[in-house]
């Protein structure tokens, strides 16, 4: 059975605000233990901070490594005045990138998906036509739902710039389908040369 951490656990929440809050955290069992410890017994209060020192380090990594605004809007204009054929190009591209093995799908037994993308044994069925649709709702989800259901894929990944109805997200995660946006859209393409979009 794999663990997966609750999105409210303290450590989740600590990873998605920044990185100082954890740093300042770390502090405060030091400062406790040098107000109310004797010198021998300092460095075993400190300790109580260790935990949050680590989640600091962990969140910084990962909030550094995010696009900039900038390059979000440039990545999300360039994907959004591209047509399928050079879309799809530059979504395969990252995949192969980050180490999927890409398999297209077409014709009559493509169902709700573009692309299965394999790694570690694992399959993900991709839908990315509609990812100029200014919505998502419910039903292109309940096609790649039928489509990883039939290919018996470990889950789905719906390519999308527009907003995501309510309704639409609660079924996406009732079901094992990630919505691919930005900025996740534009770590995929991070690698990839897009037009207008500058690789600083």
């Amino acid at each position: 059975m794999k663990f997966r951490m609750s999105d409210q656990s303290l450590f989740a929440i600590l990873l998605r605000s920044p990185w100082w809050i954890s740093l300042v955290l770390s502090m405060v069992p030091a400062l406790i233990a040098r107000l109310a410890l004797s010198p021998e017994l300092f460095w075993f209060g400190a300790m109580g901070g260790f935990p949050f020192l680590v989640i600091a380090v962990l969140a910084a990594r990962r909030q550094l490594r995010e696009p900039s605004a900038a390059r979000v809007q440039q990545t999300l204009a360039a994907a959004a005045s591209m047509p399928w054929p050079a879309f799809s190009a530059a979504l395969e591209d990252g995949w192969l990138q980050d180490g999927f093995t890409v398999t297209r799908r077409t014709g009559r037994d493509s169902g709700g998906a573009d692309f299965a993308i394999h790694k570690a044994g694992l399959t993900t069925l991709v839908s990315g036509k509609r990812w100029k649709a200014a919505s998502l709702g419910v039903e292109p989800l309940r096609e790649l739902k039928a489509a990883v259901d039939q290919a018996e894929a470990h889950d789905g990944v719906f390519v999308a710039l527009g907003d995501v109805t309510p309704q639409a997200a609660k079924f996406a995660k009732d079901h094992r389908i990630r919505v691919l946006q930005a900025p996740e859209l534009v770590k995929l393409l991070r690698n990839t040369r897009l037009e207008g979009v500058s690789r600083a």
